[in-house]
C-alpha cells in the first residue's frame, strides 16, 4: 500500500504558537494526501484561509529518512498506516513560528501521535503566500466539497437501505401476526372440537344406562299384568266327563 492508495484525510488541527504570543490564533483544517505524479509521496496542506497557509512535500527517500528517524519497524505499508492513523488521530497539533512580512507566521510543524507512549511523527511546513496560497487554499475547499458529497450520497445510500429494511421487517412482522391469528384461531376451533366430543362421549354411557333401566323396568313390570276374570274362571275349573263303557 502506497499514499496514493490512501483515501485523502481532512481534519481540524489545534494551533499554538512555539513562543507566547498575544496574537489570536483562527482555526485551521489540514488535508493529508498522496500524489499524482509519485505513488509513494506524500503532501500536507494546512491553512486558517486567512494569512497562514503551510505545506510539506515528502518524497519517498524523505519518507524513509522520517520512518527511521522516528523509530518505526515493519514494512512500508505498516509505515504508511501509521501515518494514516496519526494524522486522524486526536493528537495532532500544529506549531507555528516566527512572523512573516504578509502576516501571520513564518513557518510552522505539524506533530501526530497515534497513541500515548508511540512514536511521534512532526514535519516541517514551509509557509505559501499569494497565488499560491489562494490555489492551495481552493484546492483544499474543493477536494472538501468533494469528500463532503462522497459521504452525502453514502448516508443517503444508507438511509434507503434502512427504510428499505424496514419495510420488509414491517411486512414481515405483519405476515407473522396474521399466520400467529390463524393459528389461534385455528387452535380455538380444534379445542372447542375436542371439547364438543369429550361431552358427546360423556353422554352416551348415561343415555345408554338410562335406556337399559327403562327396559329393565319394563321387563319387570310385564309378568305382573292382570288377567281377565272370565279367563281365570276357565282355568282354575275343570269339566269331568265320565265315560261309561258300551259294554
Amino acid at each position: 500500500m502506497d499514499f496514493c492508495d490512501m483515501t485523502p484525510i481532512f481534519g481540524e488541527v489545534e494551533a499554538v504558537w512555539s513562543a507566547p504570543s498575544t496574537t489570536p490564533l483562527e482555526p485551521f483544517l489540514f488535508r493529508v494526501h498522496g500524489l499524482q505524479n509519485d505513488p509513494s509521496g506524500l503532501r500536507i496542506i494546512v491553512t486558517d484561509f486567512q494569512s497562514n497557509t503551510f505545506e510539506a512535500i515528502r518524497t519517498r527517500h524523505q519518507l524513509e529518512d522520517m520512518k527511521d528517524n522516528i523509530g518505526i519497524g515493519g514494512n512500508w505499508s505498516e509505515f504508511v498506516d501509521y501515518i494514516r492513523a496519526s494524522v486522524k488521530s486526536e493528537d495532532v497539533k500544529l506549531i507555528l513560528e516566527g512572523q512573516s512580512e504578509s502576516g501571520g507566521a513564518s513557518h510552522a510543524k505539524l506533530i501526530a501521535q497515534k497513541g500515548k507512549g508511540m512514536p511521534r511523527m512532526s514535519v516541517s511546513l514551509a509557509k505559501l503566500s499569494d497565488v499560491v496560497a489562494s490555489q492551495a487554499m481552493a484546492s483544499l475547499s474543493m477536494e472538501l466539497y468533494k469528500e463532503y458529497k462522497n459521504v452525502h450520497k453514502s448516508l443517503v445510500k444508507e438511509q434507503e437501505r434502512s427504510f428499505n429494511l424496514t419495510v420488509v421487517v414491517a411486512a414481515e412482522r405483519e405476515k407473522n401476526e396474521s399466520l400467529q391469528n390463524m393459528l389461534s384461531r385455528k387452535n380455538k376451533s380444534q379445542k372447542m372440537d375436542t371439547e364438543n366430543s369429550d361431552s358427546k362421549s360423556a353422554s352416551s354411557p348415561q343415555d345408554a344406562s338410562d335406556k337399559q333401566i327403562t327396559q329393565n323396568q319394563n321387563s319387570t313390570k310385564a309378568p305382573n299384568r292382570v288377567v281377565p276374570a272370565h279367563r281365570r274362571a276357565k282355568v282354575r275349573g275343570a269339566v269331568l266327563v265320565d265315560i261309561e263303557d258300551d259294554d
